[in-house]
């Protein structure tokens, strides 16, 4: 095993860096954010941080500040754009395959809900940015084989979770978990 004092040198001014202003950013970040998201903004700070230690001031607090308030700003376009979605689902009407019933835009927007955020991810990547796997792929960060076996899954999951959003318990005893398949209407996936 090597020894890099250079690096050893970097990750002991970062560690001193992240004890020294670690309850300044918490701080900051919890005195604007819902409690269930402050640690991975902060985390996202200090991460900002490592990447480009390189360019923190002698001085890092308004700096790192700096860096907090655009991870929040980040962070809350991100939440204003899924609340829009929301709002947009919530007025379309969704066509399902074996009966007459529909589902709304809500019973949709629950199901993406219930998904993890990587397949709720891949299925609106799909679906709604109109990108091929393989692109998709790329920005999750995967193999377009793996994306592939994640979209299959999503879907399956997905279908199973509007199933169960759209059948009352009779309808699920006579037509079984599977039964049916969700069609989104055109309205809905210009969305």
């Amino acid at each position: 095993m090597s020894h890099n004092p250079d690096r050893d040198d970097r990750t002991a001014d970062f560690e001193r860096l992240f004890r020294a202003y670690y309850p300044v950013v918490n701080g900051y970040v919890r005195r604007r954010a819902e409690t269930g998201v402050v640690d991975d903004l902060v985390n996202e700070v200090f991460m900002v941080a490592w990447r480009r230690f390189d360019r923190v001031p002698q001085d890092p607090r308004s700096w790192l500040l700096a860096v907090a308030r655009n991870v929040l700003g980040t962070h809350i376009r991100g939440a204003r754009r899924v609340r829009a979605l929301q709002a947009r689902l919530a007025t379309v009407t969704v066509e399902w395959g074996t009966a007459d019933e529909q589902l709304t835009g809500i019973d949709v927007a629950a199901a993406l809900a219930e998904l993890r955020p990587n397949d709720r991810e891949a299925l609106m990547l799909i679906n709604w940015e109109g990108l091929t796997p393989t692109e998709a792929a790329r920005v999750l960060g995967e193999s377009p084989a793996a994306f592939r076996v994640r979209l299959h899954r999503a879907r399956s999951r997905f279908r199973a979770l509007l199933e169960r959003a759209s059948a009352p318990t009779a309808h699920a005893d006579r037509c079984g978990p599977r039964a049916g398949s969700a069609h989104v209407t055109q309205e809905a996936r210009s969305v």
